[in-house]
């Protein structure tokens, strides 16, 4: 049964697609978020419906869709310089097998991020592809969510409707998606079109507020907590009463604690402890090896090169026996770690190079939207989204970029997706000007006919 629904629904999802073609652009963010082929027992995963998707939604594109003032920016040209060069990595690679297999839905990725901005023309198909990265996010967070209020979660244990431990289904990976959509979760309760923000609407956005705030909790996945830190900062920054709300956050910080599972605590405190947290230590010693690696091969080892990482390191370990407690040290010796960061994650694979590109790509999107930011801070009207949506996004950005400190996530393709969303408003809005400049200031004013010239 659960075959014949997604088969129906996406069928559906493609027919009204060829009726509004934008739609096969929401058709393929739907599948590179939520994965329908992985929660299929059989059917979707015999098709590849992911590669489906994105030839009908460029193949639209280039039938039927306004062409004109079509521009490939800057930002668009170094994720296409960055696509060229994983690509050579991928060719030279240490693990060619492995590379090959990563390069398979990263180029796909990569490549939708490049072709995105030129569709987004218009603020609804702009706000249309926030409002369904939210939502299709959301289908694994408010199921994350409940299970989470119901039975409390646990690191390993929350189950998202699927085995498989990846993607937005990893608990470390979504508790990062799911704190850095809460600033587009409330500019769409605030600022949407497709669903005039109303009490409906407002309710059920702060409840998935409330569902993203728990997927932490249940994936007990500190880098979620980091981030709802961070969150918390950005919003006091931007809020006109921070020494108000500052002391209620951290009161209702405070009062949690006892509603908190003891294993979540407990966890948690292992990010001061880190030396005594083997996880963490594994990382930080992945992390001495990639630069070591980088320093002897710059250009970087291709996708999954940490296989060959191994090392040794010395852990703190607390011992309790019959003499009391004390810490004792433990030799531990590991290979094959993955980087879990972003940053190392590129650096390993892709060198100085692709490193450089990769920042660059990132720093460019902060800086403009800033820019966005601050010219319509004071614009009203017609234009008054656009400051509290260039601040979501650039707020949503920061998260998701701290959170990446702590999780391989450098290619997923909801931050690829984020960052078409920012390049697009941009020339959405520098197409407007243009356009707007184009236009006379005072128009001329027809003469009647038959009066003298």
């Amino acid at each position: 049964m659960r075959d014949l629904f997604f088969v129906a629904f996406l069928g559906a999802f493609f027919l009204l697609g060829f009726r509004r073609p934008f739609l096969l652009i929401a058709v393929y963010a739907y599948i590179d978020i939520v994965s329908p082929q992985r929660l299929s027992y059989f059917l979707l995963n015999s098709i590849p419906i992911s590669f489906i998707a994105f030839v009908l939604a460029v193949g639209a594109w280039l039938l039927v869709d306004d062409k004109k003032d079509c521009r490939l920016s800057a930002r668009q040209a170094i994720l296409l310089l960055l696509l060229v060069w994983c690509g050579y990595t991928t060719a030279t690679a240490d693990f060619p097998i492995n590379a090959a297999s990563k390069w398979a839905w990263v180029w796909k990725a990569m490549l939708f991020a490049i072709f995105l901005p030129v569709t987004l023309r218009t603020r609804l198909r702009i706000e249309a592809l926030a409002l369904f990265m939210v939502l299709c996010a959301s289908t694994i967070i408010i199921n994350g969510g409940m299970k989470t209020a119901l039975s409390g979660g646990g690191y390993g244990v929350l189950n998202l409707m699927v085995d498989n431990n990846s993607g937005l289904y990893e608990g470390s990976i979504i508790s990062t998606v799911a704190i850095s959509l809460i600033p587009l979760i409330l500019w769409l309760s605030q600022h949407g079109t497709v669903f005039p923000p109303d009490w409906r609407v407002r309710l059920f956005a702060y409840a998935l507020c409330f569902a993203c705030l728990l997927m932490p909790i249940g994936t007990e996945a500190r880098t979620g907590l980091v981030c709802i830190a961070v969150l918390a900062g950005l919003m006091l920054m931007r809020s006109k009463r921070r020494f108000i709300y500052g002391p209620l956050m951290a009161l209702a910080a405070l009062a949690t604690i006892p509603f908190l599972p003891a294993s979540f605590t407990q966890r948690m405190s292992t990010i001061e402890n880190h030396s005594q947290d083997e996880s963490a230590s594994t990382r930080l010693a992945v992390w001495k090896w990639t630069l070591d690696y980088v320093g002897e091969h710059p250009g970087g080892g291709g996708f999954d090169n940490y296989l060959q990482n191994r090392f040794t390191y010395v852990m703190q370990e607390r011992v309790i026996d019959a003499a009391g407690s004390r810490m004792e040290k433990r030799i531990v010796t590991d290979h094959g770690r993955a980087y879990h960061s972003a940053y190392f994650e590129m650096l390993g694979e892709q060198g100085y190079f692709g490193f450089f590109l990769w920042a660059l790509l990132h720093l460019i999107c902060f800086i403009r939207t800033e820019a966005i930011r601050r010219m319509y801070r004071n614009r009203e009207g017609d234009e008054a989204w656009v400051s509290p949506f260039a601040l979501a996004l650039q707020q949503g950005h920061v998260i998701y970029m701290v959170g990446s400190l702590f999780v391989g996530i450098a290619y997923q393709p909801f931050i690829f997706m984020m960052l078409s969303l920012q390049i697009g408003l941009d020339t959405y809005l520098t197409r407007k000007r243009k356009l707007a400049a184009r236009q006379p200031l005072f128009p001329a004013t027809p003469v009647a006919q038959g009066s003298a010239a």
